[in-house]
């Protein structure tokens, strides 16, 4: 897949690198604290709970029930006029984590199936 890097990207940082790492690798990673044990998305360099930096990671299983979508068919930054209808979805992950999917970001974790049954179930309710 190429991307269009004139499109705002995340930026890498030590504490992500493992992170992006795992998503060119179709996995999505989520951080692991292994002081208190919670599980932590976004990367982050400390807890956000106990404020421990001794993280670990685990592979998400790829399994979410989902909370909620929207499909946007106009009105967005004109750099992305070019992905419309563009859906996003808030997911549950299995492992405890609620996460917001683009249909570019469930490429990348390989979480493409999921969007393809949010814009089927989206096409069924219209």
């Amino acid at each position: 897949m190429e991307f269009d890097m004139t499109k705002p990207v995340p930026e890498t940082q030590p504490w992500s690198e493992k992170f992006w790492e795992g998503a060119k690798e179709g996995k999505l990673l989520i951080q692991v604290c292994k002081d208190c044990k919670s599980k932590i998305f976004y990367p982050r360099k400390f807890c956000p709970e106990c404020w421990s930096g001794n993280l670990g990671w685990i592979e998400a299983t790829g399994k979410a029930k989902i909370f909620t979508f929207s499909t946007a068919y106009d009105m967005v930054e004109p750099k992305f006029t070019d992905e419309l209808p563009y859906t996003i979805a808030y997911v549950d992950l299995d492992e405890g984590i609620r996460n917001k999917l683009s249909e570019i970001e469930t490429q990348l974790n390989g979480f493409k199936e999921l969007i393809e049954r949010i814009n089927n179930l989206h096409r069924t309710i219209q």
